[in-house]
């Protein structure tokens, strides 16, 4: 089993209510089923709701916040751990270490940011975790629609694309994170198509 999973979310609780109520079941799932949820730290949004269903059901959840946003008061401090670094690099360093796996729920650039960072890395064979979008309510589709066009242009190979796992439903997500192949081969520049 996966025991930790690194989840990548909005500070906001955005403009559907599905994103809110589905979130909330994610981090109950998650709790229940013995996982341990790593995650940006924050109180606020989509992230606080996480970072609560999972407490109010058990879990464990720890928090990587840098300093500089501790001191704007949006730290959660009735989670399990709070960890307090130095900058968001090593925020996301310390959360792709302690994570055997990655979902991005809604979010915005920074949820963008730190997702397709641990996509990056996958493709260049820097780890073998899987990794996964929730894609509550559809959110995600013209993200997957682009994807699809860069395979199509040239600029994504689609071994590459395949690497994500989607689906909307948590369950089912964990469950297909939990099925994931290996990722394909690093990413190696191919000079004929350069």
């Amino acid at each position: 089993m996966l025991n930790t999973i690194g989840v990548f979310c909005a500070s906001s609780p955005g403009a559907d209510p599905r994103y809110v109520e589905v979130t909330r079941a994610f981090g109950t799932l998650a709790a229940q089923s013995g996982r341990r949820l790593v995650y940006g730290g924050g109180n606020t949004g989509l992230m606080g709701v996480l970072a609560d269903a999972a407490m109010a059901a058990g879990g464990e959840v720890i928090g990587l916040m840098p300093k500089h946003l501790v001191d704007r008061e949006v730290a959660h401090h009735g989670i399990s751990e709070l960890i307090v670094v130095n900058s968001m690099h090593e925020r996301k360093a310390r959360l792709a270490d302690l994570a055997e796996a990655f979902v991005a729920l809604p979010g915005g650039l920074g949820t963008l940011e730190e997702f397709t960072e641990i996509w990056t890395w996958g493709q260049l064979g820097l780890h073998a975790k899987p990794y996964g979008l929730l894609n509550i309510a559809g959110y995600y589709d013209g993200l997957l629609a682009f994807l699809d066009h860069a395979v199509s242009e040239g600029f994504f190979r689609p071994e590459h694309r395949a690497m994500v796992v989607v689906d909307d439903e948590p369950a089912a997500l964990l469950a297909a994170l939990e099925a994931a192949p290996p990722p394909a081969q690093p990413k190696y520049i191919d000079r004929a198509t350069t």
